[in-house]
């Protein structure tokens, strides 16, 4: 059990018996869950690593890097990278402040809005993916496309854009910012 933090509370522990209105899992989703979740982490441990001993970039570094070279101009709104990536802004703002101390990146007012910040690849960073590139896809190529066969990785993209088009529901938004699981549960249902 992960010790309380000041900012975060001791998890409730309770001598109440299990209730019945609980779904809990059948035996074959109890595998499929654990399957999956030893295998992702086990799969981006093993990504980043390489990642790190072959460019020195994480993992979130890579992707700021690769979403701002598919976008017009090198650049793009904070808010959309934060978006586009499933971070939370302030982790992404960490993470841009330490890629623009390294000169992979700089952040710009956007004309016109004056609160709006832009994220902008340097011609540094870009030549910083260009060397990373090769290595990480022959990474994931490795570890995840040629160990599954085509329908395997076609289900395995399938099943989780299910996930990621339920997790950017209106609902599971608003309960993640707030930090309600109730609202997530009840999107869900």
């Amino acid at each position: 059990m992960r010790a309380a933090t000041p900012d975060r509370e001791e998890p409730a522990v309770t001598d109440a018996a299990p209730t019945d209105d609980v779904r809990w899992l059948t035996a074959d989703q109890q595998e499929h869950w654990r399957a999956f979740r030893d295998g992702t982490a086990l799969l981006l441990d093993v990504l980043a690593r390489e990642l790190d001993c072959g460019s020195g970039l994480s993992l979130g570094e890579y992707e700021v890097l690769v979403r701002l070279s598919e976008a017009p101009g090198r650049a793009l709104r904070m808010s959309e990278l934060a978006d586009d990536l499933a971070h939370s802004r302030s982790r992404l703002t960490h993470t841009v402040a330490r890629m623009e101390r390294a000169g992979l990146v700089r952040r710009e007012p956007v004309p016109g809005d004056a609160r709006g910040v832009a994220c902008v690849l340097t011609d540094h960073g870009w030549r910083v993916l260009v060397a990373a590139a090769p290595g990480h896809v022959e990474s994931v190529r490795r570890h995840l496309v040629d160990v599954l066969d085509d329908a395997q990785l076609a289900a395995l993209g399938t099943a989780m854009q299910v996930v990621v088009d339920h997790l950017r529901t209106p609902a599971c938004e608003r309960a993640r910012d707030q930090g309600d699981v109730s609202d997530v549960t009840a999107a869900s249902a």
